[in-house]
């Protein structure tokens, strides 16, 4: 009998600090019309001083767990997508909660791929699943994307949420993860990053106005860069082609899926490669508004967001599709079976 992976739960959980757009007004020049036109973002979730993205990721993959209805000791692998770990460069995140969780002597590691972070480990997942190597794998999205934003570049600072989003990835004797896509370009490298770590960072901080939220330690970290524009006109092209391709090699059109499940970047983004689908705007799960651009938690936090509402029902088909730094992206056809 064939072996096929499915997503067995969803979970997400965001840190108890809503932060409004007007937060913002108070230390650059901007407003809540400027940011709302320009983005769909109202507010975002900032972490505390003393949370990092492992315990984010934490508290969402207690969650799945729970409702995969299996235990810690049922996980062979934990895999995690973040772009800001608690560490620089080791031990993974992945490794940190794997042991917050009290999961030992099992394989643990990060991927790094942006936005599509999700996406990527997802297709992994999917590969070990399949292959019979491992049977329940922890799969997890985790961000405190603020401990890497310049807080004096309103171009990007206002984007960025914290959050995490986590599921189980497991057997089925029925199709789940149909199909995923996967791909990069690093010509682009240039108009999205973060830059190497410098300790004179701080000064270029309007550190009197955000020092409740990040610490000390988290300020000399990198700064994320962004060349908005370009990176707009780039991933409207890249994720409606990469959408239309996965639909068309498994004969699907947009009609047949249920939902379109995008990386909550930003609502134009979205709305864009919405309309170039043909895809109506009650097939489309939204998070932006209240989120913002939770990086690789984005895709795994709308998914629950969408189950907690009650909007997917078993075995709807939906269309994920993200785009990241890198540039990354990719997209994935599932059935929903954690309903």
């Amino acid at each position: 009998m064939p072996c096929y992976a499915s997503i067995k739960s969803i979970a997400s959980f965001v840190p108890d600090t809503c932060i409004p757009n007007e937060f913002f007004t108070h230390f650059l020049e901007t407003n809540d019309e400027w940011i709302t036109q320009r983005t769909g973002i109202k507010t975002r979730y900032f972490a505390n001083k003393s949370q990092k993205s492992s315990d984010l990721g934490v508290e969402a993959a207690k969650i799945a767990i729970q409702r995969a209805n299996i235990s810690t000791h049922d996980i062979d692998l934990v895999l995690c997508a973040s772009i800001s770990p608690d560490y620089f460069g080791m031990p993974s995140t992945a490794c940190i909660i794997a042991s917050k969780l009290g999961i030992e002597n099992t394989p643990a590691f990060d991927i790094v791929a942006a936005c599509t972070g999700f996406i990527y480990i997802l297709s992994c997942a999917k590969s070990y699943i399949e292959s019979g190597m491992y049977e329940n794998i922890l799969i997890i999205g985790a961000e405190k994307t603020s401990s890497i934003l310049d807080f004096t570049d309103r171009s990007t600072c206002v984007l960025f949420g914290d959050g995490a989003g986590a599921c189980i990835v497991g057997k089925s004797e029925k199709i789940g993860i149909k199909d995923i896509h996967i791909s990069s370009n690093g010509n682009f490298s240039h108009l999205l990053y973060t830059p190497k770590r410098n300790n004179s960072f701080r000064k270029h901080l309007a550190f009197e106005m955000i020092e409740s939220i990040v610490d000390d330690e988290e300020i000399e970290n990198q700064a994320l860069k962004m060349k908005g524009n370009e990176v707009f006109k780039i991933a409207v092209r890249t994720i409606a082609k990469d959408a239309n391709d996965i639909l068309k090699k498994n004969n699907i059109t947009a009609t047949d899926l249920d939902y379109f499940v995008p990386h909550q970047a930003n609502l134009r983004i979205i709305q864009s490669v919405a309309d170039m689908l043909g895809l109506s705007q009650e097939k489309i799960i939204l998070t932006v508004q209240q989120y913002g651009n939770t990086s690789a938690a984005s895709i795994p936090m709308a998914l629950d967001y969408a189950y907690s509402e009650g909007k997917i029902k078993n075995r709807n088909l939906l269309l994920l599709d993200a785009f990241g730094s890198g540039f990354t992206w990719g997209s994935a056809l599932i059935y929903a079976d954690f309903v």
